[in-house]
């Protein structure tokens, strides 16, 4: 016998009753309306990649709470950290784990190989959505180097040192030799506050000014030094604090 109001016989399991939740989800997606969808609904929809056949929103949910609110927090938390985080007594294993590294890697790589096509100069806003991707919310300092060919299109992306809460060891001769190393003709700076305040230390200043002295005899120019804080970015050029 079948039910009318379900269609099912009575031998027969409805489905679960998320899946047409998400099969909306995925609809919207396809037909061009992602840009609608909070960031809860987008991790739902990648941690059902690793779970088809579970709930995903409620973990979706308490990932995005428990990492500032934003799907970006989620992709750049530590794995061991998102390993922690549960919801219904349910958290994400190595599959899930390893799907939201390769997510943001993808992405990553994606901005990479757009910068690489253009002038990073002209492309600005970019360049920021770039470094705040790599490094907004890293929880420790991390100083970056961006390698620039005479069109300033970007060469290579390299991080040069991983510090503490606080502070990152800076090398100048490294700099400059692997900047002539790589042949780059110009670089832009890019550090880190895990603070979230990206206003210029003294150190910050002292350090951008050792590397533009080191760099320019050698024909390398130093474009700018940015720091990334959350949600915001400072540049040392518009503070006009480049100069010597």
């Amino acid at each position: 016998m079948r039910s009318k109001r379900t269609g099912l016989s009575d031998t027969e399991t409805p489905p679960p009753h998320f899946y047409g939740h998400r099969g909306r989800l995925q609809q919207r997606l396809l037909d061009g309306g992602a840009e609608a969808l909070p960031d809860y609904e987008i991790l739902e929809l990648l941690l059902a990649a690793s779970n088809p056949r579970g709930d995903t929103k409620p973990l979706a949910k308490q990932l995005i709470d428990h990492f500032g609110g934003t799907l970006a927090g989620v992709l750049s938390a530590d794995p061991d950290a998102v390993r922690l985080v549960q919801a219904d007594g349910r958290g994400l294993g190595n599959a899930g784990i390893a799907m939201l590294r390769a997510v943001r890697e993808a992405a990553l790589r994606l901005g990479r190989s757009e910068l690489s096509r253009r002038s990073v100069i002209n492309s600005w806003d970019r360049l920021i959505d770039y470094c705040t991707a790599n490094i907004a919310h890293s929880q420790v300092e991390e100083f970056h180097l961006l390698f620039l060919d005479r069109k300033n299109a970007l060469l290579r992306h390299e991080r040069q040192q991983r510090g503490t809460v606080d502070h990152t060891p800076v090398y100048t001769r490294e700099v400059v030799k692997r900047a002539l190393e790589l042949g780059a003709s110009a670089l832009i700076l890019v550090h880190n506050h895990p603070s979230g305040d990206p206003t210029p230390s003294q150190a910050d200043i002292t350090v951008t000014r050792e590397i533009l002295a080191a760099a320019k005899p050698l024909g390398v120019t130093v474009h700018d030094h940015l720091i990334i804080g959350r949600g915001r970015h400072t540049s040392l050029r518009d503070l006009g604090l480049l100069a010597g």
